[in-house]
């Protein structure tokens, strides 16, 4: 059954077209073969314990997963002509069936070697140990084993490998009569009910938090009243009954992510805040959490730095990233792939994030190489809506440092690429594409790109009145001369700062300060002048 399912798997691969890497060096093509991205994946260390493992297991020198293993190692793109002829005498057919057979060889190596790094592995071999014993019919050896693992799976909240092992309890206790323990039945009828009612609170809530996710990663924030009144809907049926009174470390993880996501759709960013910080407060309470949910809580910091950024918590950022930074060069981090790319994306995007809070536009681009080369070499393990996100920012640093076409060139990246994610970044993506044409005086195009831009907005339902305002300021100052302009752009000013304190009109300053950009001209300042002053005045005032 496994091998089927592997072999429909590995032929269903799209092997990556020559040169693709060439065309483009932020955004490589991802599909690939998936033995490939599995090897490619690898460290040192766990090739060589792979090749430990298969030689001591097989017992021949010259297998031919080896030789594949190392073929697919040294290639830098997939291309199965290229594996054929390095495979000398191995058909195409042999070729799926030895593919199929190493994929699941890594993986066991893989399994071998990182058991003792991770609680789930072990429980689930815990788990293996008892039913091998039970099938031997060594019942109180498999009973003793899954006492240990139930008490290891509750001191972790592993609250989720429960049923199994009571299930099997339970299993042992019907068929045969072990005398284990008076009130056996009772216990355990007892316990899997309360197991029952707790995995079903923590199933509920984690559903609510990757819903309300996945709603953001799609649109990004509320669009208008009719956004806002479709979440609190969907959040008022969908919040479980006694939710917030949970005392369980899961179920409060998911509440304050099911909060957090709530808040920041709806650019309630003080309340956003909050659960961001009782979500990372959550592990402080808990220090051993942080290596059993070292993911959740990695994102738990990104989402709290964001908190900061959107509150402009200058010091409070500060302070967060620091710890971040610290985190991320523990051993925990950098020996884990997911956790180690997982925290260089999110505190690469906190950098940027302080430099448009410092207005240090320029020295934020001595990131931006370290950024692509990372992007480039881990292509294959980053998705597609951290690209996204990293390519509007890098193309904002470089409109921040007057680089406007470099600043067009991340943004044809967003634009040009066929994407199902993130519409409120695409639609800011080709405003912010329209300023940038604008800057670099492109007259003649501005009309026609301007239409354009706007019949795409308002198909995505992403017009406020601040972009009504600034599509008709971009088309009408074209013709005026500088003496002219100046007043048009202090119109346009006072308009906007005048809608700044309306969530959804405002919705744009989350994507674009456009009040300082237009500032910038009013007061013929660079902009990072005029944001560079705004946080020296917040610094004067605490």
């Amino acid at each position: 059954m496994i091998s089927s399912c592997l072999n429909g798997v590995l032929a269903c691969q799209t092997p990556l077209d020559s040169g693709s890497l060439q065309k483009s060096r932020m955004m490589p093509n991802r599909a690939t073969d998936i033995l490939f991205q599995l090897i490619k994946s690898l460290e040192k260390a766990e090739k060589r314990h792979f090749k430990l493992y298969i030689k001591r297991s097989s017992g021949k020198e010259d297998l031919k997963i080896v030789r594949l293993f190392d073929a697919l190692d040294k290639i830098k793109e997939y291309d199965e002509n290229v594996l054929l002829k390095k495979m000398n005498g191995v058909t195409k057919p042999q070729l799926g069936n030895l593919k199929v057979h190493l994929y699941k060889q890594v993986l066991a190596s893989l399994r071998l070697l990182k058991s003792a790094d991770s609680l789930d592995l072990q429980l689930n071999e815990q788990f293996d140990y008892a039913h091998i014993l039970y099938k031997k019919g060594l019942f109180l050896q498999s009973l003793r084993i899954l006492d240990r693992a139930k008490e290891t799976a509750r001191s972790n909240q592993k609250f989720i490998f429960l049923p199994q092992i009571i299930a099997l309890e339970k299993r042992i206790e019907n068929l045969h009569i072990t005398r284990s323990m008076k009130d056996r039945a009772e216990l355990l009828s007892a316990e899997a009910t309360e197991v029952n009612d707790h995995i079903d609170m923590v199933t509920r809530l984690s559903n609510l938090a990757l819903q309300l996710y996945s709603w953001y990663i799609q649109h990004g924030h509320a669009r208008n009243e009719e956004d806002e009144k479709g979440i609190k809907a969907f959040m008022k049926e969908s919040l479980p009954s006694g939710a917030g009174e949970q005392t369980g470390f899961y179920e409060r993880l998911y509440f304050c992510q099911s909060f957090a996501w709530y808040a920041f759709i709806r650019q309630d960013f003080l309340q956003y805040y909050r659960y961001a910080k009782k979500w990372v407060d959550l592990f402080a309470e808990q220090p051993l959490m942080i290596r059993v949910e070292t993911g959740h809580y990695i994102k738990g910091l990104h989402n709290l730095l964001n908190a900061h950024f959107d509150l402009r918590n200058y010091r409070q950022f500060e302070k967060t990233l620091r710890q971040f930074s610290a985190f991320a060069q523990t051993d925990r981090v950098k020996n884990h792939d997911n956790f180690r790319i997982q925290a260089f994306i999110y505190i690469s995007i906190a950098r940027i994030n302080q430099h448009f809070m410092l207005g240090t536009f320029k020295q934020g681009l001595q990131l931006v190489f370290v950024i692509e080369e990372k992007l480039v070499n881990d292509y294959l393990f980053i998705d597609r809506h951290r690209v996204l996100v990293l390519n509007y920012k890098i193309a904002m640093l470089y409109f921040g440092c007057d680089d406007y076409t470099t600043c067009i060139d991340y943004l044809h990246k967003i634009i040009n690429e066929r994407s199902d994610l993130r519409y409120d970044l695409q639609c800011y993506a080709r405003l912010l594409h329209l300023m940038a044409h604008y800057e670099l005086g492109n007259d003649m195009l501005m009309e026609s790109l301007s239409k354009s831009v706007y019949r795409f907005m308002a198909k995505m339902k992403n017009l406020t009145v601040i972009e009504e305002a600034m599509f008709r300021f971009l088309r009408q100052s074209i013709p005026l001369s500088p003496r002219q302009l100046k007043p048009e752009l202090e119109k346009f000013l006072h308009t906007i700062k005048h809608l700044e304190k309306n969530r959804f009109e405002t919705r744009s300053f989350a994507y674009l300060d456009i009040i300082s950009w237009v500032e910038s001209k009013v007061y013929g300042k660079p902009m990072s002048t005029v944001i560079h002053e705004k946080y020296l005045q917040s610094k004067r005032r605490k």
